[in-house]
Formats: C-alpha cells, structure tokens, sequence
C-alpha cells in the first residue's frame, strides 16, 4: 500500500467530541428526539455553510422562533469539546513524524471554539471548514478543492471521518479513506498505510 502524502481528517466525531447529540439536547431540556423535531430544518446546514452568522443562527434556532438564553448555549457547547480518547496523542506522533495535516470538516465558524479550546491547530491546519470552503461532504468538491488547492492528486491523499457516506463519497473521487471507530483502529490503519510504525 502506498504511503499517502496528505492526511485529510474530519474533526467532529473523529478528533473531538460532536456536543449535538447530547449536550444540547441537554441544554433545553429535551430529548434528541424532540430537539430535531424543534430545530429549524435548514439553519444549520446554512451556519455550516456560512451562509447564516451566529447570531442568525442562534436566533433562528428553533423551528418556531421561540427564545432561550443564547449566550449560555455558545457556552454549554464550547464546554463540551475535548479530544475523543486516545486522538491527541495520535496527532502529536503525527506530528512529531512530519505528516502533513489538514482539517476537512463540515462545520460553522464555532470550530473557532475548539482551537480557543483545545489547540487543534498545534497538529493540523484549518484548511477546509465549510463554513470557509462553501462546500459540505460528500459533495465531490469538498474532496476534489481540497486536493486542488495541496497541489496533491486525491489518489496520494488518506481521508478519515466517522461517517460512511462521507468515507465512500472520498473514494468514489480517487481517495483512500478510512471511517474511524476509534483511535486504536485508526492507528491501525494508518500503521498500515506507512504513516506510523
């Protein structure tokens, strides 16, 4: 297998803790359930999108306009991001072996948040955030733009994400692609891809 140029990585879910499915729930006091059938069906595809800032967001959160504290909310969410067990010492090794890095998430301008919070940027670029590229996996551009713009063909890049319509989409451009269970297993993979020993 040959050893990949580029590490393309999803964040939320696979580097650091996704607080949508249970710390906002949380906040409002509501089930997951009853907080998608709450929400507004298109706001935060448009947040991650950049097509809405926070504050539109925030204020159109709820399907029905209803209002909540929203600074307390921001800070319910920036409390909750931490690095999935075992992550960061993955990247640190990375790093420290010289693996170039980039982030290829779907995601609004809160992953600000996690760099205040934890300093992803100490291991990897911010490279392609949505809200910043206008472009969501699995479209093919997410891929292809990203590939582009590293100067890098798909085929010499490895994309990991926890969500198989985003790791089969990143294959069907030419990438290799793994779906990450958890740092073990993505050890593993890269292990075998000659990026770790």
């Amino acid at each position: 297998m040959t050893t990949p140029e580029v590490l393309l990585l999803d964040v939320m879910g696979t580097l650091v803790y996704d607080p949508f499915h249970r710390v906002m729930p949380a906040f409002f006091g509501m089930s997951l359930k009853e907080l998608l059938a709450a929400k507004h069906p298109d706001a935060w595809v448009r947040f991650e999108h950049g097509e809405m800032d926070e504050g539109a967001f925030l204020r159109s959160f709820f399907a029905d306009g209803r209002g909540y504290d929203e600074r307390a909310f921001v800070e319910a969410i920036r409390g909750a991001y931490r690095f999935l067990d075992g992550v960061e010492p993955l990247l640190a090794e990375l790093r420290e072996r010289g693996v170039e890095m980039h982030a290829l998430s779907n995601y609004p301008c809160w992953y600000r948040l996690i760099e205040e919070r934890l300093g992803l940027s100490r291991y990897l670029d911010w490279s392609f955030v949505s809200c910043d590229t206008g472009v969501r996996k699995p479209h093919p551009e997410a891929y292809l733009g990203a590939a582009r713009r590293l100067e890098t063909p798909p085929e010499r890049c490895l994309f990991v994400d926890d969500r198989e319509s985003n790791v089969e989409a990143a294959r069907a451009v030419g990438m290799d692609a793994v779906i990450f269970e958890d740092a073990g297993q993505l050890r593993a993979a890269l292990e075998s891809r000659g990026l770790l020993t």
